[in-house]
């Protein structure tokens, strides 16, 4: 069985300055990296998913700007598939499935932004589509969330749709428990 390792979303408007910040995103990012580097030195398909906003009202991810590249920690090196997409979940109207495909991936390895967003839709749909998921929670970030007027920490949050991913879809796991 093949393994692809699915980077989503670590663009710079999640990190401090950038438009949409998360909380933990810089040691996430810092996972990721390394994460990343095992697939490279194993020669493993690797996907880079790039959120591209194309709603007037969007905040973030706004097409052209700074805030929307792929984090430094994490550049694409040539060849590398980089996925462009315009919606939570990673499968939407993208090539992310047929270049799973056609690399013969069946198992995935999950890591990026949000926790509570598109990590969640990404994972979910990929289930849906026949793949065996993982996901690497530390190399994760969310952020503090608001509802009926209290605020719920990014810890709590993360961890809310962490264990909902584990309860039926998906293998949650820290870096450090990973074995591939």
């Amino acid at each position: 069985m093949t393994t692809g390792l699915v980077l989503v979303d670590i663009q710079n408007d999640y990190f401090p300055g950038g438009s949409m910040t998360l909380a933990g995103m810089h040691p996430a990012s810092e996972k990721a990296a390394r994460l990343l580097k095992q697939f490279r030195e194993n020669h493993w398909p690797t996907f880079h998913v790039q959120h591209i906003a194309v709603s007037r009202t969007a905040m973030f991810f706004l097409p052209g700007s700074d805030g929307a590249e792929l984090h430094a920690a994490i550049q694409p090196l040539p060849g590398e598939t980089v996925i462009t997409k315009h919606f939570p979940n990673s499968f939407r109207e993208t090539d992310l499935e047929q270049e799973l495909r056609d690399a013969r991936v069946k198992e995935l390895v999950i890591c990026g932004a949000m926790s509570h967003m598109c990590i969640d839709a990404t994972v979910r749909a990929a289930v849906d589509l026949g793949f065996d998921c993982t996901v690497v929670q530390d190399a994760c970030a969310t952020r503090d969330l608001e509802f009926k007027g209290k605020t719920i920490p990014a810890d709590l949050v993360h961890g809310a749709f962490m264990s909902a991913l584990a309860a039926a879809d998906a293998r949650v796991v820290s870096l450090d428990e990973l074995t591939l």
